[in-house]
């Protein structure tokens, strides 16, 4: 069974299309007209495994927050329809991920309960000409549309752009751990309920 969706988001502030193969080996294609963004999306396809298409056309002449929040909507929807009923998946993943000076924890529970905290604090307001707090807003949509309890805490860290990749990226490396098949598991839902949506 081929775990893949593509999903269109299209509202008076931005058009979205996402495609996703969860089973793929990190392959993207990712325009959404800002470049830090960009650059974070390519980290979360290619260290998650999943292979993702990704362009937004958004009113980036306002700023970057409907093109963050609507991607990572339209990002979280695509992963849940691709999941299907989460059948035989392994369902939880933490992970401590190191980059330079800066450490993230991401523990996920994908759990049809979505759930964001984020204790990630940044030094300055902007990754370039990227706003920081958006970075929030993104997976807070992620997590909401995909179903998905997610716990993003930044340990330690100086350099914002360390500091951001090792979320995007700790993100990534725990939903691959969670959303693959356990061979011990095939086709059972992991949850004593019997379901993992809602």
């Amino acid at each position: 069974m081929t775990r893949t969706a593509t999903i269109n988001r299209n509202t008076n502030e931005t058009k979205i299309s996402v495609n996703v193969n969860l089973d793929g080996t990190g392959k993207y294609q990712i325009d959404t007209g800002i470049g830090f963004f960009d650059h974070m999306l390519e980290q979360l396809s290619r260290h998650s495994l999943i292979d993702m298409n990704i362009k937004a056309d958004g009113d980036l002449h306002i700023d970057a927050h409907h093109t963050s929040e609507d991607v990572g909507i339209t990002l979280g929807q695509a992963i849940a329809d691709a999941l299907g009923d989460r059948a035989g998946i392994r369902r939880y993943s933490s992970i401590d991920l190191a980059m330079d000076e800066a450490l993230t924890k991401a523990a996920l529970d994908v759990s049809g309960r979505p759930y964001l905290v984020w204790q990630v604090n940044f030094s300055g307001d902007k990754v370039g000409d990227y706003d920081t707090e958006l970075f929030r807003e993104f997976f807070h949509a992620l997590a909401h549309h995909s179903g998905i309890t997610l716990h993003v805490i930044n340990q330690y860290g100086e350099n914002n752009h360390h500091i951001a990749e090792t979320c995007f990226k700790a993100v990534a490396r725990a939903l691959r751990n969670a959303i693959e098949p356990d061979p011990r598991m095939s086709g059972i839902i992991p949850s004593t309920k019997g379901t993992l949506n809602g």
